[in-house]
C-alpha cells in the first residue's frame, strides 16, 4: 500500500472508513468520553446501530461513487468502531499510530488487517508520553495545525486529547515543515463550550478557503491568525449552534467536491453557491451525536 497525503482536499484515492455494526450498549453518562455523548446519554438521544449503519452506508456510497478504494477495520463484537480518524493519521508517506484512551484499545488492534499491507518502516508508534489523535492533526500548504491543550490539568480532562509532547514529536517527525500549535477551549459535558478535536472548530476546503470557528480557541489571537492567513473574503464563519451540529467537520474528496451533512443548509449554499464547489450531502446527525461527524470517520491513505 501506497501511503500519501500532504493535504485534506487534494483528490482522495484510498480511505479507511469506521465500522458501524455492533457498537455495544449506549454508555453510562460516566463512561462517556466527550461532551456530545455524555449530553445525548443525558437526555436519552443516543442513536441506535440501525440509524449508524444507515448514515454511514450513505457516506460509503458517495465515496464509491468518485471510485475511493474504501477498506474497513476488522469488526469488534460490542466495540464503537465509527471514529477511524481517532486511531491513527497519515502525514506524507508515514502513519502515526495514536494513544488513544486504555478502554479504545481494541480498536486500534482491529486495524491490524491495514497495518499488515504497510511497509513497517512507515509505521509509527508514539511514545507512551506522547499523545495526539488525528482529529487535532490538519494539513495545509506544507503546514501542519495540531490542535492541543497545553495546560497542567491535561490529564484530568477527559476531552483533552492531543499534549504538548505532540508538537516536539512531530517536528521531530517533520522538521521541513511549519507546525503551528493551536489550544483548543474544552469541556467534558457543555457540547456548546468545548471543543473535542480541531477539526470541530477548523477545516480547509477547496484551495484556498477555509470553515472556522472563533469560539473554540481559547486565544483569540489563533482564530484572528487564521482569518488573516486565508483572507477574509476566503473564510466562512461558524456560529455556535454551527459548531455545536459539527459543520465543519465535513469531508473533501477533492478541491473541488465535499461531502457534507445535509441539514447543514447555510454552509452547504455558501459552498455551492459562492465558492463553486460540489457537495455531496449525507444523513449524518444520528452520528454526530457521539462526538463526530464526516471527518472524524474516515483515516484517508492516499490522495494524489
Amino acid at each position: 500500500m501506497e501511503l500519501n497525503i500532504h493535504s485534506e482536499t487534494s483528490r482522495l484515492r484510498e480511505v479507511v472508513l469506521g465500522w458501524p455494526y455492533s457498537p455495544g450498549p449506549t454508555p453510562k453518562l460516566e463512561e462517556t468520553f466527550d461532551a456530545k455523548s455524555y449530553e445525548s446519554v443525558l437526555h436519552g438521544v443516543y442513536p441506535t446501530e440501525e440509524s449508524i449503519v444507515r448514515e454511514m452506508s450513505a457516506f460509503e456510497a458517495v465515496l464509491k461513487k468518485y471510485d475511493v478504494k474504501v477498506y474497513r477495520p476488522d469488526h469488534v463484537s460490542d466495540c464503537n468502531q465509527i471514529f477511524s480518524r481517532d486511531v491513527g493519521f497519515v502525514i506524507d508517506d508515514k502513519i502515526i499510530v495514536s494513544n488513544i484512551i486504555p478502554d479504545r484499545q481494541e480498536e486500534i488492534d482491529a486495524y491490524e488487517n491495514i497495518y499488515r499491507q504497510i511497509r513497517y518502516k512507515q509505521i509509527y508508534n508514539l511514545p507512551e508520553a506522547v499523545h495526539v489523535e488525528g482529529g487535532d492533526v490538519i494539513l495545509y500548504g506544507g503546514k501542519i495545525f495540531l490542535g492541543q491543550y497545553a495546560f497542567p490539568d491535561y490529564s484530568e480532562v477527559k476531552t483533552a486529547r492531543t499534549n504538548r509532547l505532540a508538537l516536539d514529536y512531530l517536528k521531530m517527525l517533520f522538521p521541513e515543515k511549519e507546525i503551528i500549535p493551536l489550544n483548543l477551549r474544552k469541556s467534558d459535558t457543555d457540547p456548546y463550550d468545548g471543543i473535542l478535536h480541531l477539526d470541530c472548530t477548523f477545516m480547509p476546503v477547496g484551495r484556498d478557503k477555509a470553515i472556522i470557528y472563533r469560539g473554540g480557541f481559547l486565544n483569540p489571537r489563533d482564530a484572528g491568525h487564521l482569518v488573516d492567513m486565508f483572507g477574509p473574503e476566503n473564510v466562512f464563519e461558524l456560529t455556535a449552534e454551527e459548531m455545536y451540529w459539527m459543520n465543519s467537520n465535513i469531508f473533501s474528496i477533492s478541491e473541488d467536491v465535499v461531502v457534507s451533512e445535509e441539514h447543514f443548509s447555510r454552509l452547504n449554499h455558501h459552498l455551492r453557491e459562492v465558492w463553486g464547489l460540489t457537495v455531496e450531502t449525507v444523513p449524518y446527525r444520528e452520528i454526530s451525536k457521539m462526538g463526530g461527524l464526516l471527518r472524524c470517520s474516515t483515516l484517508p491513505l492516499r490522495r494524489d
